[in-house]
Formats: C-alpha cells, sequence, structure tokens
C-alpha cells in the first residue's frame, strides 16, 4: 500500500509532510514530489505514470494560488486524489480552495479543508483500509483511542 503526495511549491514543505507523518504512523509508505503542474506538467505526468507504476493507489495533492495540481493529477489518472487547498495568502486561500472543490463533472477531487494535509492523509488511510484489513484495524484502534481520550477529558466541569 503506498500514496504519493505531490505539492506545488517546496514553501508548502511544512504543510504537506503533516500528510507524510500520518501515513508513516499508520504504516503506509509514500514518497513525496515538488512538481507545479504549471511549470512542469509533461514531468508530473511522467510521475504519475511512474507512481502507478510503483504500487500507488492514492495520490494527495497541495497546492495554493490557482491550486491546479490536484486537478491536473486526477485527470492523469483514475486513481483517488486527494486535493489540499493551500493559503496563497492574497485572498486567505479561497482561490486555491475553490479550485479543488468546483472540479469538473466526472474528474472529482476529494477536497479536505485549507492546509489540512492531515486529514488528506487520514482520509487516503481510510480509503485504502477497504483494502488492506491490517490497515483497518490499526485505523479502528486510532478511532477508539480518540474516544477514549474524550471520555477521560469530558467531566462533569463545573464552570464558574
Amino acid at each position: 500500500m503506498k500514496v504519493t503526495i505531490f505539492f506545488g511549491s517546496k514553501s508548502d514543505t511544512d504543510i504537506m509532510k503533516k500528510a507524510a507523518a500520518v501515513l508513516t504512523e499508520f504504516g503506509v509508505e509514500n514518497e513525496s514530489y515538488v512538481i507545479s503542474a504549471h511549470r512542469a506538467g509533461e514531468l508530473l505526468a511522467e510521475t504519475v505514470r511512474a507512481a502507478e507504476k510503483n504500487g500507488t493507489e492514492v495520490f494527495i495533492a497541495g497546492a495554493g494560488l490557482s491550486a491546479a495540481l490536484p486537478g491536473v493529477v486526477a485527470s492523469l489518472t483514475v486513481l483517488p486524489v486527494i486535493g489540499v487547498p493551500i493559503d496563497g495568502g492574497s485572498v486567505a486561500g479561497f482561490d486555491s480552495l475553490l479550485s479543488v472543490v468546483q472540479m469538473p463533472k466526472q474528474i472529482p477531487v476529494a477536497a479536505v479543508g485549507m492546509n489540512n494535509a492531515a486529514n488528506a492523509a487520514y482520509l487516503a488511510v481510510e480509503i485504502l483500509a477497504v483494502k488492506y484489513p491490517g490497515l483497518r484495524e490499526k485505523l479502528l484502534d486510532f478511532r477508539q483511542k480518540l474516544q477514549d481520550d474524550v471520555r477521560a477529558n469530558m467531566g462533569p466541569f463545573v464552570l464558574a
């Protein structure tokens, strides 16, 4: 089981490394590439094809500004693509958010919240858990721990 992570600029590294950390925590092999859909389209296409040949089953793509990267990746593969809109600054990331969630019909991209690469990885784990029972068990254990943590800290509290 493998996930390939793309992001459009080195400046996105701190955000996108959160996806790699979650995938690694769950034992999911992953690799990352900085490739601009606008500046290196042919290289992106070559890399998507190579990733598929090397066992990638889900793609995560993060981008800011026009955020074309997730959609371009989706146009190159029939595998699931999860888009991470990244705040590019000038319009508080709304441009990238809309670019990721407003894909044309027939070429979907799943979308997570702004700068939320970790959630993209959790979604990738859920997708892969459909096929891999061991990963499903890890995910169930993780969810149980979340619930146990909430239960342990839920109160009652006296609010003054």
